[in-house]
């Protein structure tokens, strides 16, 4: 029997500790958080929440009694301190401590903040209980940053019919993500609904509401302070252990040994699997295909794989139909990633390619005819 301490109460450590039940493990389970709140789902924050398609009634993964029933010990309100690596021990700032056997840390990542007053943020279920009480009462919104939350917030804000601006520093949106095509696809779709789009441009405009999602910090300093090797991220090794074999680092907060560090709800719950998987079975490389969504408006963008400039773009179907994928191809034409817009039946599929490795050619990416299923 062993105790598992888990740092961290978002999709990450929540999934760990659910899924270490289902693996069998019998011995003791101590989820922290640092919120009040059961532990919840964040992408509907700004996305039905805000726009009030969606109660906070709605957002805990489980009721309270799922804890009980399954013996984890949910720590709400607590922050972890410090770690004692050579007594294995977890300091909480209540200034009382927990012992474990492994420690997980998810302790995800914090909104970048922009050098001025003013400006609201969207990271946590009580931001967006400000936001839509804001959003509500204000005659125009300004959005800085052109990446998901932006977009998200900006589809929200125009469905309640409020005048939006936004503003990006980069010559297109999503920069960071898609290739051109789907960037200047949204950009169409945003004005079309009525949103201002502004690059190339760090000015943020006059509005009584001010919003910014320009990213997140990798809240790495539990790790840094215990002695553990961070970087952009926490690093791990193909096993998700960090430079301590005792502690793994999941989701937001991690970053592999390539450098990757990823900010998605599927990669915090296949990471905290394979973590629960290998404290009950036994190591095992972790290897799963990043996914990513957003919805904006009455689109659905479906994200398999990391793109990259680099990568050859091919377009399948027409950006004219509002359903089309970019299937993007590395130098010796090896599928790398594919994004779909409303198109989820070739979201499905290129998970599967991906993760099989399928060949698939550029040509046959662009041709509608070939059936992609038949090359599975």
């Amino acid at each position: 029997m062993s105790d598992v301490i888990i740092v961290g109460a978002g999709q990450a450590g929540f999934q760990t500790a659910a899924s270490l039940r289902l693996e069998g493990f019998d011995g003791s389970i101590t989820l922290i958080g640092e919120e009040p709140h059961l532990p919840y789902q964040r992408p509907p924050l700004s996305k039905g929440v805000l726009s009030g398609k969606q109660s906070l009634d709605s957002l805990p993964f489980r009721p309270e009694k799922f804890y009980q029933d399954h013996s984890i010990e949910l720590l709400l309100s607590q922050r972890a301190v410090g770690i004692d690596r050579n007594a294995r021990r977890v300091q909480l700032a209540s200034r009382t401590s927990v012992e474990y056997d492994h420690l997980v840390l998810a302790t995800g990542a914090r909104v970048r903040k922009l050098p001025v007053s003013g400006v609201h943020y969207l990271r946590d279920r009580d931001d967006a209980v400000e936001l839509k009480a804001r959003l509500e009462s204000a005659g125009s919104v300004a959005i800085v940053g052109g990446g998901f939350i932006g977009l998200e917030v900006a589809s929200s804000a125009r469905a309640m019919g409020k005048p939006v601006t936004l503003v990006e520093a980069r010559d297109r949106l999503m920069a960071r993500c898609v290739a051109p095509v789907v960037s200047s696809f949204f950009h169409d779709v945003h004005a079309a609904e009525g949103v201002t789009v502004i690059l190339n441009s760090t000015e943020i405009p006059r509005a009584d509401l001010i919003v910014a999602g320009v990213g997140v910090i990798a809240n790495v300093e539990l790790a840094h302070a215990a002695g553990l090797s961070v970087r952009n991220g926490i690093v791990v090794d193909a096993f998700l252990r960090t430079t301590d074999s005792n502690i793994f680092a999941i989701g937001d907060c991690a970053e592999a040994a390539n450098g990757l560090r990823l900010e998605s709800v599927q990669n915090a719950a296949d990471q905290a699997r394979s973590v629960a998987m290998q404290i009950v079975h036994g190591p095992s490389p972790y290897r799963a295909v990043p996914w990513f969504w957003t919805d904006q408006f009455d689109i659905k963008l479906q994200m398999a794989g990391i793109s990259s400039p680099r990568h050859r773009a091919v377009l399948r179907g027409t950006t004219e139909s509002r359903k089309f994928s970019v299937f993007y191809f590395d130098g010796a034409e090896r599928l790398a990633a594919v994004d779909s817009v409303n198109r989820p039946g070739d979201h499905m599929v290129a998970r599967k390619m991906l993760a099989a490795r399928t060949a698939l050619t550029p040509d046959q990416a662009g041709d509608e005819s070939v059936d992609l299923k038949g090359l599975l």
